[in-house]
């Protein structure tokens, strides 16, 4: 093939051009430090607290019965209001009672009067026997009179005091102080001690229960983490509980644990736990669902991160750490429960690492990055403030 004078001109013109362009293409230059912020990993002893749903229960319930029979006259209390211990609640018809009293009354004058006449007689006898005037006989029979009237004075006696009672039964007042149910019945309803006695109930809620369930899955948990020294009991175990209410109210009072049942649950697996509260507003009802934060417990020697600086990667949970030459390098991690806004790392951190906390969405492995800000080891009320070790 023939190459004509102005082809081979034009080729070579655009070889030169293309040399000349290639020659002057300025340098890539190498990419600037990434700014993150940064904290320091230091051991602390935290607090491990524990979150469970509980529900209140009142610390004692009174079941309020009729101890004697009669007529409904009057419901002296507003029901589902608070009673204190004394408070009249219940009146049933006190006339029948009241006479009945009157009778036990009447008998005991006169067996008191039998009684006087028998004295009497054993005095006259005293004499009369010394001088011979009568028999041993007439004398053991006076002593005798005068035992059986004093005998039937103790039983009229007691008759009179159990009339008082029944007269008492018949007012019925609150033994506790709590919070009183609906009345079973009206008045005018015949109300006989016995199964179908019951007129209301009342319901203790200062103090009040909270109980709760731990799972099976948490107790050997938390056992496994104290035989490795991660988690701490208590001393005594003695736990205390603070207790969140459906709208986020905090009970100003801590409770205490003071019941465990020694057995699980077959059928939820679950141990119940039982825990006291002091209730004096009343904010806690029986049956009232609540949020039950155990604490007492501790991890101690615990490595906690922000949240933020938790990620997912392909290959499992990582973190970006800045190495020695200033990089971002990719820490793989364990992760265990939540502590505030911060993760406990179980494995793969140790004392003196540097964790980005913010920005490590933003970096790759082995960019390199520069620190602009130095976060809280910890929260400022709960561990030292981090600080620039480098």
């Amino acid at each position: 093939m023939r190459c004509f004078p102005f082809q081979i001109v034009g080729f070579a013109s655009a070889l030169i051009i293309c040399l000349f362009a290639s020659c002057n293409k300025p340098q890539q230059k190498p990419l600037a430090p990434f700014s993150v912020s940064a904290m320091h990993v230091v051991p602390m002893t935290i607090p491990a607290d524990l979150q469970y749903i509980g529900v209140g229960e009142s610390s004692h319930i009174v079941e309020l019965r009729a101890r004697v029979e009669g007529y409904l006259t009057n419901i002296a209390y507003q029901e589902g209001s608070l009673v204190h211990n004394g408070d009249l609640m219940f009146v049933l018809d006190q006339r029948p009672f009241v006479a009945s009293l009157d009778m036990a009354k009447g008998e005991l004058a006169r067996q008191k009067a039998l009684l006087w006449n028998a004295q009497q007689m054993k005095k006259r006898m005293v004499p009369l026997y010394e001088k011979n005037a009568v028999s041993q006989r007439d004398l053991d029979n006076a002593i005798a009179e005068e035992l059986a009237a004093n005998a039937d004075v103790m039983t009229a006696q007691a008759k009179v005091e159990q009339a008082e009672l029944n007269l008492g039964f018949a007012s019925i007042t609150a033994p506790v102080t709590g919070m009183a149910s609906r009345a079973i019945f009206r008045e005018g309803a015949l109300i006989s001690p016995g199964p179908n006695s019951l007129l209301t109930n009342i319901y203790v809620i200062d103090p009040i229960w909270i109980n709760f369930s731990v799972s099976e899955g948490d107790i050997l948990k938390a056992r496994d983490e104290a035989a490795r020294n991660l988690f701490k009991y208590p001393e005594n175990m003695a736990f205390t509980i603070e207790v969140i209410l459906a709208d986020g109210t905090v009970m100003p009072a801590k409770g205490t644990v003071n019941f465990v049942d020694p057995a699980l649950q077959q059928s939820t697996g679950t141990m119940l736990v039982r825990a006291i509260l002091a209730n004096s507003k009343g904010w806690v009802r029986p049956g009232q669902f609540v949020r039950v934060i155990i604490k007492g417990a501790t991890r101690p020697g615990a490595i906690i991160v922000p949240q933020t600086a938790v990620m997912q990667g392909q290959n499992g949970i990582f973190v970006y750490v800045v190495n020695t030459q200033g990089e971002a390098e990719i820490r793989p991690v364990e992760v265990g429960d939540w502590y505030l806004d911060y993760w406990i790392i179980q494995s793969g951190l140790k004392e003196g690492d540097v964790v980005i906390t913010e920005g490590g969405s933003r970096v790759q492995n082995k960019m390199p990055v520069t620190i602009k800000t130095w976060v809280p080891i910890a929260p400022s009320n709960n561990g030292p403030q981090g600080q620039d070790l480098l």
